[in-house]
Formats: C-alpha cells, sequence, structure tokens
C-alpha cells in the first residue's frame, strides 16, 4: 500500500455540547451516539484507521469499545464551542501520523449525522482515488426548493432568477446541499493546509430525508430515535 492509498477516518467529538449535554454519548437505538459513525467508518471497508478526536474521557472509552482507534485526549483549546473543524482535523492527522505513518486521505465524519449508509463512505474515497486530480469527494443531498438573500440594502432577492418559475417538483432544477458531515473524503494535503474542501471536488448525490436528521438538542434525538424506529419496522437502512 502507497502512502496515497491509506486512509485515515477522523470523527471529531468534544464533551463540551451545550444544546444536549453528553450527546455524543447519549444511548441512542441501544448503543451511544459515537458508536454509530465509528461503526459506519469500519463497515465501509475503505478506512485503514478510525480515530475518534476528543477531550472527553467517557467518549474516548464508548469509541473505544465500538472500535474506534483513540491514542490521545485533544487539548482543550481544539474542543471549546466556536472551534471551528479544520484545525481539529489538522491536528489529529498530524498527532496519527506521529503514531502511525502518513496517511493519503482523510475521511471526514460527524458523528452527529447517524443516518448514513457504509456505502457513501467508500464510494467518496473510491472516486477520490480513482482521479487524482479531484482534491474532495463528499455528500450533498438534492433539494427542489427556492432560496432567498438578503442583498446589500437589506432587501429580500432571489438567489437565483430562474428560481421566479414555479414549475412541478420534477421539471425543476435540483440544488445540492453540502453534507461533508455525512461523508466526505479529503486529500490528506488539504488537511495539512488548514482546509477542508478544495476547489476541484466531486459530489455524491443523494436525496435522502433521513439523512438531514443532525443531532444537537433533545428534539433532533427524539426524531433520530423514532426514524431508527421506523426502519427497524419497515426495513430500509
Amino acid at each position: 500500500m502507497t502512502k496515497s492509498d491509506c486512509v485515515l477516518a477522523i470523527l471529531p467529538a468534544r464533551g463540551g455540547s451545550k444544546g444536549l449535554p453528553g450527546k455524543n454519548v447519549k444511548p441512542i437505538g441501544g448503543k451511544p451516539l459515537i458508536a454509530h459513525s465509528v461503526e459506519h467508518a469500519l463497515a465501509s471497508g475503505v478506512c485503514d484507521r478510525v480515530l475518534v478526536t476528543t477531550d472527553n474521557e467517557e467518549i474516548r472509552d464508548a469509541a473505544v469499545a465500538a472500535g474506534a482507534w483513540c491514542p490521545f485526549l485533544r487539548e482543550g483549546a481544539l474542543a471549546e464551542d466556536l472551534t471551528p473543524t479544520e484545525p481539529v482535523l489538522k491536528d489529529a492527522l498530524e498527532r496519527a501520523e506521529a503514531l502511525d505513518g502518513p496517511f493519503g486521505i482523510v475521511v471526514f465524519l460527524q458523528p452527529t449525522d447517524i443516518f448514513r449508509k457504509p456505502e457513501w463512505i467508500a464510494e467518496c474515497v473510491n472516486r477520490l482515488k480513482a482521479d487524482d486530480a479531484l482534491e474532495t469527494v463528499f455528500v450533498a443531498n438534492k433539494t427542489h426548493k427556492n432560496f432567498w438573500s438578503r442583498n446589500e440594502q437589506g432587501e429580500w432577492e432571489r438567489v437565483f432568477d430562474w428560481m421566479a418559475i414555479y414549475g412541478p417538483r420534477q421539471t425543476r432544477k435540483p440544488l445540492f446541499r453540502e453534507d461533508t458531515g455525512l461523508a466526505s473524503a479529503i486529500r490528506a494535503d488539504l488537511i495539512r493546509a488548514g482546509k477542508r474542501t478544495g476547489m476541484k471536488v466531486d459530489i455524491l448525490e443523494i436525496d435522502d430525508f433521513a439523512s438531514g436528521i443532525d443531532i444537537h438538542d433533545a428534539f433532533d434525538l427524539y426524531m433520530a430515535e423514532k426514524a431508527l424506529e421506523y426502519f427497524a419496522k419497515n426495513g430500509g437502512r
């Protein structure tokens, strides 16, 4: 295996959640929240290491029990409320490489997104490996909704003029909402440069309502539990 082929999955999971205290170890579907994403990464079959970067020992223990690699705890300065994701990924990659050698691809997974399919991770990684020109491959959800924004004068205006034409959903031009937390494969050099998404990208298009459930508060947790119950009863996922 060459340097460019080695894949490190990084799952950032800090312990100081305000909207849902202790969310990363909250039980959901019979297991801690963090365990779902660890298991997805392992099941994808494309990740050589599945690293959970956390500042919290309880999260670390739950992640290790699920099969993750957690050889260090994250510094508190990288686990604050407003800490961006990019420096967290950079720190995790550099510390992982100091212990385990170089990686060529980083897979980013957000633990609050549990309604992903392992094959999405595999597809992102395989597309990145197949095209050296690509910097990032990520999941994006299709939407046919109209979008508005305020201009410099504070007036509302359509994001695109063509949104003024209200045709049937099936005939409308779709937009794609970036959902990198579901699955994103990134060149490691981009992470080292403090970035997460490059200019040359490919998008794995999905149209999946459940994947939009991102768990940050008690209502999100309730919705996720109900969705898991639905899938257990009706099949799927």
